[in-house]
């Protein structure tokens, strides 16, 4: 196909595409002039991965380069090779090294260390949420914290999940796409089920509340008595 019909197809402006190829985010199609090349289906799904990434999970361009260029690396072994994509999809900024943020390493330490995680150092994950609990702390709202072992037990279930749906494939490029795919849209569907999870649990709990609150006092007209009717 020619980049018009991929671009009709992908739902992706022509320009865009352009982009993508100088950027390496898609390989070359098959030239068949100085000004013409032909694409195919590879190139098709690529593309729909890359807008994935980028409209859904929110990646930068940059962040989907490295994650591709991660999940295509030759020569690694199925865990190098997920391991490698799933870590190109997290990016943290440069953290504020005061006592919140050391304080808040040593409990993202403690936490693993408690629940038994074999987790690597430089998983860029620990940084991400060591700067969250950080930050709570700074603010003055350490009160989240206390849910700390709750997320964490529910997010191993979630893992579990995951791993196993993932494993039943066999084709190591295909697990490494899929667990790319998985983790950006993943993490949204996480964040949505949450608010809808939190508005069914809240709307029964806060109007069970209201029903237990006591009438208010009947108001007087500052004698200690009723107002008389008029």
């Amino acid at each position: 196909m020619r980049i018009a019909e991929l671009s009709r197809r992908a739902g992706v402006p022509v320009p865009t595409i352009k982009f993508y190829l100088r950027e390496g985010l898609i390989p070359a199609g098959e030239r068949t002039s100085p000004n013409q090349a032909q694409y195919d289906e590879s190139h098709l799904s690529r593309l729909r991965l890359i807008r994935t990434l980028v409209d859904v999970g929110g990646l930068s361009v940059a962040s989907a380069r490295q994650v591709i260029t991660k999940m295509n690396t030759p020569g690694l072994s199925v865990l190098e090779s997920l391991g490698k994509a799933q870590f190109a999809m997290t990016t943290n900024k440069e953290p504020i090294e005061d006592e919140a943020w050391f304080d808040a390493l040593a409990q993202v330490d403690e936490l693993i260390e408690q629940r038994g995680w074999q987790v690597r150092a430089t998983n860029p994950a620990k940084q991400t949420l060591a700067g969250v609990l950080a930050t709570l702390n700074r603010l003055g709202k350490p009160e989240p914290l206390t849910l700390l072992d709750d997320y964490a037990a529910a997010a191993e279930t979630i893992a579990t999940s995951d791993v196993k749906l993932l494993l039943q494939g066999d084709d190591v490029d295909g697990m490494a796409e899929a667990l790319v795919v998985w983790t950006a849209l993943g993490d949204v569907v996480l964040s949505a089920l949450r608010r809808l999870a939190q508005e069914a649990v809240a709307t029964p709990m806060l109007a069970g509340a209201a029903r237990q609150e006591p009438e208010s006092d009947v108001v007087t007209d500052g004698s200690g008595t009723e107002p008389s009717a008029r």
